[in-house]
């Protein structure tokens, strides 16, 4: 039985609610509970609590603390917050509503309105929220083990390479406008972006981060690797979307993306795709991640997980990756050996399907 809500007199009124009529429960995750109000006025508005559980204040200030920077931006980008009540971990917000039919090219709205996202950021905002967390050793020791595992021999320095990028990843944060450049929403996948009739907005906002904005723009090409729902979409469409984020970020800032290097103007998107190969954890829904090596688990056992499993989303990526990098001399090395796993794990395993083109 879904508890009732906690909108009680003293909030209601903080949000300039009439009294409510009707109370509906909405879908959510189980780190919180969701619901829809009517009041005797015809308006509505969506409370949200966040259940007691470990990190549950983080995950409600830093859903407080994005949402009111997300505020900044014009057209809205996010649900405006009504009011709040920390001691209980509740939110009064805007009611928004998703069209239930989205047309092919989806994500070039949806590129278009994370860039005006990241953009709400402002240099004095750094502090507000934690630093976006890269891979790091582990990761690139759990990679290397994976290809170890499956007998996949790894070329002679790629171990150099993977530690080069991880520098190139730590530096992102500190290349575009200032540090805690970007917003990043955390978890910017399919079911957290609405498609209103005014345009994308985005919600839960429990995992925001501040960092580079490219490692979000990367979720398109790599196939939204938080995310239940992984896909594909194909070349000239993710084109279209990554020039559409290019272009709001440049209107909202003033100035381009900064990728880390002048002579490839994509070069810190390549990274960021390989940055999320690397993570393991990107293979199994956060209640999961932490808890193991997932990489190397890989080898002996596959999982479901939304639209794909787990060996499936991670041939999607080494796929990426291998042509992402058939041009990097400094990272030729991480393209044959995705490549080669690629080609051993689909080996293995030839019934593997490919990660679906559309979205549910």
């Amino acid at each position: 039985m879904t508890p009732p809500t906690p909108l009680n007199e003293p909030l209601r009124l903080r949000a300039g609610l009439a009294p409510v009529v009707h109370t509906d429960p909405l879908d959510s995750s189980p780190r919180s509970r969701v619901w829809r109000v009517v009041t005797v006025a015809g308006d509505t508005a969506v409370v949200k609590q966040l259940v007691d559980a470990p990190e549950a204040d983080e995950r409600y200030t830093r859903e407080v603390t994005a949402l009111r920077l997300a505020a900044r931006a014009a057209p809205p980008v996010a649900p405006a917050l009504r009011a709040t009540d920390p001691h209980e971990r509740v939110l009064v917000l805007e009611d928004l509503r998703h069209r239930r039919r989205l047309p092919a090219d989806w994500t070039v709205d949806y590129a278009a309105a994370l860039a005006r996202l990241h953009a709400t950021a402002r240099p004095q905002d750094t502090g507000t929220l934690p630093r976006w967390s890269g891979p790091d050793e582990r990761d690139v020791t759990a990679f290397l083990g994976l290809a170890d595992v499956l007998d996949v021999p790894a070329p002679h320095g790629v171990r150099d390479e993977l530690d080069a990028l991880l520098d190139r990843l730590d530096r992102l944060d500190r290349l575009d406008r200032a540090p805690g450049q970007a917003l990043l929403h955390g978890d910017p996948c399919p079911g957290n972006d609405l498609h209103t009739a005014d345009g994308v907005r985005f919600i839960d906002f429990e995992q925001a981060a501040l960092g580079s904005g490219l490692m979000e723009l990367a979720y398109l090409r790599i196939g939204f690797p938080t995310c239940w729902c992984v896909t594909a979409a194909p070349a000239p469409l993710l084109d279209r979307a990554e020039s559409a984020y290019r272009t709001a970020w440049r209107a909202a800032t003033g100035t381009d993306l900064g990728d880390g290097r002048e002579d490839s103007p994509k070069a810190g998107l390549v990274d960021a795709c390989a940055g999320w190969l690397l993570r393991g954890d990107a293979l199994v829904e956060k209640a999961r991640r932490g808890t193991g090596d997932h990489l190397v688990r890989i080898a002996d056992e596959d999982w479901e997980w939304g639209t794909a499993t787990a060996r499936e989303r991670l041939v999607h990526r080494l796929g990426v990756v291998a042509g992402m990098t058939a041009d990097r001399a400094d990272l030729r090395r991480l393209g044959r050996l995705s490549t080669d796993l690629r080609q051993r794990i689909r080996a293995r395993r030839p019934d593997l399907r490919p990660v679906p083109a559309r979205r549910p």
